[in-house]
């Protein structure tokens, strides 16, 4: 059935630093049918900084050219949008635009019936205004919680995408029961994860980037971006306590992080390849999740853990309702002393102790079994779609 469908699919910067779950499912539905992956917007206003200067000039300009195809059967595209929601006059021009921009794009998916698919909430005005036969609001995120958006209108945008979703599907688990109450056609989700390639961080063949060769002591790993809600003083105060250990820290940083550039055995190495990630995870004797505790956290489903167990890495971590499902595998801290001891015992014990169970936890969580599910309930909803709108002509 899914065959006779093209999915235009509203998903993050696919240029971004990091990759996500919408760039995983993406990727994987472009295995069964054809997909037009539209660049949405940030949903917070755009900064004064070079990066944000430069992403914004960068997807004008593609605004105006022809779908470039990534694979055999995906494109990618940018729709931009005037950032200032609340001025009258801008909601209006973003739609239009943005239909007719897509329109246009739109054409690479030939005449076939189209599925549309949101990871984001706030392109979902667009929403049964792009001719497709189904909505899907794959839900990875409590998008107002996140920091410097304008929650209310992102809220908004986020419930009225809820309600016209013929299909939802929500990653954290903390989100499953509101998201019920909004649409009954909501299934709970969670992210997958890339074992073959996460495994490669305990195969002995595995090689660690040349810069971790001049570490001394036991290192603390993590990757992964660090905004807002990553506890920065909490790994400032870890590496000022452990100062003959080094903690190592791949990813973006789009934050300034004086506290952190101040100590000598906090190394930063900026945003590297997803395809590294396992080889910079070779060099870890234990992996942090090293959260904030607020709203945004406490409705999380960090890809980041599922690829640390994968990795079979020993894991230390602020708890929220998805980390807690793993309770028995991760170390859950309540405070910097407790994760501090975490971190003492997990070195003491090394990182091979439980690594194969925490590595067969999560084998068959994969994006491919993800994306899997996901589709069948997709075809389950179309299936039901048609044979009520097959009984309601019949009844006519």
């Amino acid at each position: 059935m899914l065959e006779q469908y093209g999915v235009v699919y509203f998903g993050n910067d696919w240029f971004a630093e990091n990759r996500t779950s919408s760039h995983h499912v993406a990727q994987r539905l472009a295995e069964r049918m054809p997909v037009l992956y539209v660049d949405s917007p940030g949903m917070r206003a755009p900064q004064a900084s070079g990066r944000d200067l430069h992403r914004a000039w960068r997807k004008l300009r593609e605004a105006f050219r022809a779908p470039k195809q990534l694979g055999a059967q995906l494109w990618h595209c940018t729709v931009p949008q005037l950032p200032f929601r609340r001025v009258p006059g801008v909601p209006l021009f973003n739609r239009l635009f943005s239909q007719w921009a897509l329109r246009r794009a739109m054409r690479v998916l030939g005449s076939r019936q189209r599925i549309s698919w949101f990871v984001t909430p706030h392109p979902g005005f667009l929403a049964r205004r792009l001719g497709e036969s189904f909505c899907v609001y794959y839900c990875i995120d409590d998008y107002a919680a996140h920091p410097g958006v304008d929650a209310q209108v992102i809220a908004a945008s986020d419930l009225a995408l809820t309600k016209a979703a013929d299909i939802v599907f929500v990653a954290p688990p903390a989100l499953l029961a509101s998201k019920q109450a909004q649409n009954p056609q909501t299934r709970f989700s969670p992210h997958g994860v890339d074992a073959t390639l996460f495994a490669l961080a305990s195969d002995p063949a595995t090689r660690a980037p040349a810069l971790v060769g001049g570490f001394s002591g036991p290192v603390v790993g993590y990757f992964g971006s660090i905004h807002e809600w990553i506890d920065v003083e909490l790994i400032a105060w870890l590496a000022s306590a452990r100062p003959g250990w080094t903690f190592l820290l791949v990813g973006y940083a789009a934050i300034k992080v004086p506290a952190l550039d101040a100590l000598p055995n906090v190394v930063l190495v900026g945003a590297q390849s997803y395809a590294s990630l396992p080889a910079w995870a070779k060099a870890f004797d234990v992996a942090i999740i090293p959260y904030r505790r607020n709203r945004q956290v406490e409705n999380a489903n960090p890809l980041k853990l599922r690829e640390y167990l994968a990795t079979g890495k020993p894991i230390v971590a602020v708890s929220n309702p998805e980390i807690a499902r793993f309770a028995s595998l991760v170390r859950i801290a309540d405070g910097r002393e407790d994760f501090l001891a975490g971190l003492d015992q997990a070195i003491a014990d090394g990182p091979g102790k439980g690594a194969a169970e925490r590595m067969a936890a999560v084998a068959d969580q994969t994006w491919d079994h993800r994306v899997d599910d996901v589709l069948r309930e997709v075809e389950a909803s179309l299936a039901a779609a048609d044979m009520g709108l097959a009984d309601r002509q019949v009844s006519g």
